[in-house]
């Protein structure tokens, strides 16, 4: 068995090996997430991701290649670099205990909808209506509204990454999204699995994860392509 450490130095590969392999697609080496989950590709070579990202794009417009230093190799007269998003990765070291004052729901499929919309508005780019598929969602609803949200993303059997943290901004500074982090990493935490999450380098947030228990551990890029 591939080990945690391994497997945290190339999440999307590892995701699409275990725990979401139905949802992979595979040219050669490189392995993408079918394009109404989301939009990741992985490799280890980066030499063998010309062909598949070409391929790739007849179906998915825009995509993400995610590695930790490699650079991807693309044939720019079919695919051309949009941005590279400087990100990195978070682990789980001792959850701080925080006091849940909310409601948290878990969403199910009839809140995909309310979900996406929010996603969106908050944050978006990475979000498909079907990446709640990958995970479990929990939310908080006010005045019957869903306000805030958390759920799962990338997972094996050894890591689950929390992910989609996003809080409507009429309701930003209430400790909302504290409490969903809290909550996804305990669900995480119980299903004997351990709690990683990835972030922009800078993100504000970043010291709301700190104080929650996370620790940086590495780069995790994410390379944004469009077809041309």
């Amino acid at each position: 068995m591939i080990d945690l450490n391994q497997q945290l130095k190339n999440p999307v590969w590892y995701a699409l090996q275990e725990t979401h392999k139905k949802f992979a697609i595979t040219f050669n080496g490189v392995q993408f997430y079918k394009p109404e989950i989301c939009t990741f590709g992985s490799f280890f070579d980066e030499a063998k991701t010309t062909k598949p990202a070409s391929e790739y794009s007849k179906m998915s417009d825009t995509f993400f290649f995610v590695s930790e230093h490699q650079t991807p190799e693309i044939d720019l007269t079919k695919v051309r670099l949009v941005k590279k998003i400087d990100g990195c990765q978070m682990v789980l070291n001792t959850l701080t205990d925080v006091s849940i004052t909310e409601d948290i729901v878990m969403l199910d499929e009839t809140h995909v909808d309310e979900i996406y919309d929010l996603i969106w508005l908050v944050m978006p780019g990475f979000y498909q209506k079907r990446t709640f598929e990958m995970g479990k969602y929990f939310g908080i609803f006010k005045d019957g509204k869903l306000v805030s949200v958390a759920g799962q993303r990338m997972q094996t059997n050894l890591f689950t990454e929390v992910s989609a943290v996003v809080t409507h901004p009429n309701y930003t500074r209430k400790g909302l999204a504290k409490q969903l982090i809290s909550h996804v990493t305990k669900v995480i935490l119980k299903e004997n699995k351990k709690p990683i999450l990835h972030t922009n380098k800078g993100n504000l947030a970043i010291a709301l994860y700190e104080k929650l228990g996370y620790e940086l551990t590495r780069d995790m890029n994410w390379w944004l392509y469009s077809k041309n």
